[in-house]
């Protein structure tokens, strides 16, 4: 039911978005799960509970719309990849956190309504802290409050790059009663060049889930145990391992993400996984042809390792990324709330079929699956996703325009050389 929440509250947070503001946005969803945590934590009886549950979807569902596109919002396009990373980072290492809260309230009397309900103080402080903040000065422009966003953007820019994202933002402003009135759901499939953007921003969330992550996070200690190892303390213990490495992994991204680039990052992480994948595939294919030999349960948790090593730092943090900066300024909200979408319907469709695919053909046959998955995501990478390390939001604007309608221009065609050059 949380993950029901968060497809609704990813399908409405574009809107939301583009209407209210980043902002406002961030705000909402720290309230809707501040008290889903509280409905929880207070739960008289199970359909309380997951109506609590539903309530922390919808906010979490908000706050995945809304911080990649604040963030790359605010940020210089240098450092933009690495930034919106950041929040990637905060998600896993709010992972393993979470591991270790539950851990610390296992032996306290009320021990699950403690761990539901402490959920709630990250979104509070949260929430005291983005009163500090300012709108996103991207949509501040898109609204007609020049002066306010001229206030924010003095803050991240030195004056001559200030000057020149004034000058653009304002020619964008001129355009946009133009704009205003051609954004609809419909104009995303039907004009070409978002309908591109969209392919390859949904594509790649898709194949984020699509390529098993959130079967491994969800399953791991199930996973553990299904390579041999019975303690359930043992279990818990190497998940989180494997949700520190989630982290760490992350880490790295948001070095490698500036510096060696959106596209070659995905593909080498999409290499990474599907070896992982076949080492765990063939590990559980000779268990259960009879093995008892230790090795193979430890080459299926090094199976299980390596794959969280290769994910992390590539496809973890490049879908949210992309999502953040390859649409059109009109329609950053609703195409990125539909990506999200994308996401959450996947991730549902993972975390509901994984333990029955296993059960009907095998866990070695599952992940054998998922592999062949990844290689379909890998040449999706290479048939679709353009480079776009150090671009600024026009830049990458003029790439999906050359893809759709062919050369318009020396300028255009040159970009778009030296975004497939990375």
């Amino acid at each position: 039911m949380a993950i029901v929440g968060a497809i609704i509250g990813a399908a409405a947070g574009g809107w939301i978005n583009d209407a209210y503001g980043r902002k406002k946005a961030t705000l909402l969803a720290d309230i809707i799960f501040t008290l889903g945590a509280i409905v929880m934590a207070a739960a008289p009886d199970p359909y309380v509970l997951i109506l609590g549950r539903l309530l922390v979807g919808l906010g979490v569902g908000v706050a995945s719309v809304t911080a990649p596109v604040y963030i790359a919002e605010a940020s210089p396009s240098e450092i933009r990849g690495g930034l919106v990373s950041t929040n990637v980072l905060m998600i896993t290492g709010g992972q393993f956190l979470s591991y270790l809260v539950n851990l610390c309230f296992t032996e306290v009397p009320g021990t699950w309504r403690w761990m539901l309900g402490v959920s709630g103080v990250p979104a509070v402080i949260q929430f005291s802290l983005m009163l500090c903040l300012p709108e996103s000065p991207r949509w501040l422009f898109m609204k007609d409050d020049k002066e306010t966003a001229i206030a924010v953007m003095s803050k991240i820019y030195n004056l001559s790059r200030l000057e020149d994202e004034i000058d653009y933002l304002t020619s964008q402003a001129e355009e946009e009663p133009h704009k205003k009135k051609d954004v609809s759901y419909w104009n995303v499939f039907k004009v070409k060049e978002i309908r591109l953007a969209f392919l390859a921003g949904a594509g790649l969330q898709a194949f984020q889930q699509f390529t098993g992550i959130n079967t491994v996070m969800y399953y791991s200690p199930t996973i553990v145990q299904m390579a041999g190892f019975q303690s359930n303390q043992l279990a818990l213990l190497l998940s989180l391992i494997v949700a520190a490495m989630n982290a760490a992994g992350t880490v790295l991204g948001i070095y490698l993400i500036d510096h060696f680039g959106r596209r070659k990052l995905a593909l080498s992480s999409l290499s990474g996984v599907i070896v992982s994948l076949l080492i765990l595939s063939a590990a559980f294919f000779v268990q259960s042809s009879g093995s008892t030999s230790v090795f193979y349960g430890w080459l299926a948790v090094i199976g299980l390792a390596l794959y969280i090593g290769f994910f992390a730092p590539g496809m973890g943090p490049v879908p949210w990324t992309v999502n953040s900066e390859i649409y059109p300024e009109a329609y950053r909200g609703i195409c990125g709330g539909m990506s999200a979408t994308v996401n959450w319907i996947s991730n549902l469709i993972v975390a509901q079929t994984f333990l029955s695919v296993v059960e009907s053909v095998g866990t070695g046959a599952t992940f054998l699956i998922i592999a062949v998955v990844a290689v379909i995501a890998f040449v999706f990478v290479i048939l679709f996703l353009p480079e776009t390390k150090g671009l600024t939001f026009e830049e990458v604007e003029r790439i999906w325009k050359e893809r759709a309608w062919g050369s318009s221009g020396s300028n255009t065609q040159s970009l778009l050389e030296q975004g497939d050059e990375y």
